[in-house]
């Protein structure tokens, strides 16, 4: 299988996985790639459910063997959500910033600050076949919105034994802790073994 199709429309998380990639000799082609703009209604009540209906939806379309993610921050403040809700959550607010002040404030007048990224990565290989990798990044909420890189909740995310938030770390340094990495590793070292 030297084809592999990465079933997602976000440019950043592209970019992101190509560069995680490079190492090995596998070509990476996303929905671009191949002119596919529809993707399937993501109606799952997990990670993992989101990621099967994607990239069972890219394999059944193109027959190309396709991987997919679902990936979401949880909150102990707000009860552990918005989770698979994440991008929804997200877009309820008239802006990024004023989603995460709401947060922040809600962090700071409950006194919980944890929280955790998950990443569930599901890859079709065969009709109805899906293996599933996970991976996951505890920390707290910051205090304030700090950091221009990365991308969604990554400003207000400090990680666990650092005192950056994940938009505060390089690309490279992001990729060696994140939850879409430990994840995009476990798939790799299963392609290549």
């Amino acid at each position: 299988m030297r084809q592999l199709l990465f079933f997602s429309n976000n440019k950043n998380k592209i970019i992101e996985i190509k560069k995680i990639f490079k190492k090995f000799n596998l070509e990476l082609l996303s929905l671009n790639d191949l002119n596919i703009s529809n993707e399937p209604e993501e109606i799952g009540e997990t990670f993992e459910e989101n990621a099967k209906i994607k990239s069972d939806y890219g394999f059944n379309k193109t027959g190309i063997p396709c991987f997919a993610d679902d990936s979401g921050i949880c909150i102990e403040s707000l009860n552990w959500k918005p989770g698979i809700l994440s991008k929804r959550f997200l877009n309820n607010f008239k802006s990024k910033e004023a989603c995460f002040e709401s947060i922040i404030k809600s962090t700071e007048k409950k006194s919980k600050q944890n929280a955790y990224f998950k990443t569930s990565i599901s890859l079709t290989i065969k009709n109805n076949q899906n293996v599933i990798f996970n991976g996951k990044i505890d920390g707290k909420i910051s205090e304030k919105v700090r950091g221009r890189f990365g991308f969604g909740y990554d400003p207000i995310f400090i990680p666990k034994n650092y005192i950056k938030t994940l938009a505060e770390l390089s690309t490279k340094e992001k990729n060696e802790i994140s939850h879409r990495s430990i994840a995009v590793t476990k798939l790799i070292n299963f392609l290549i073994n």
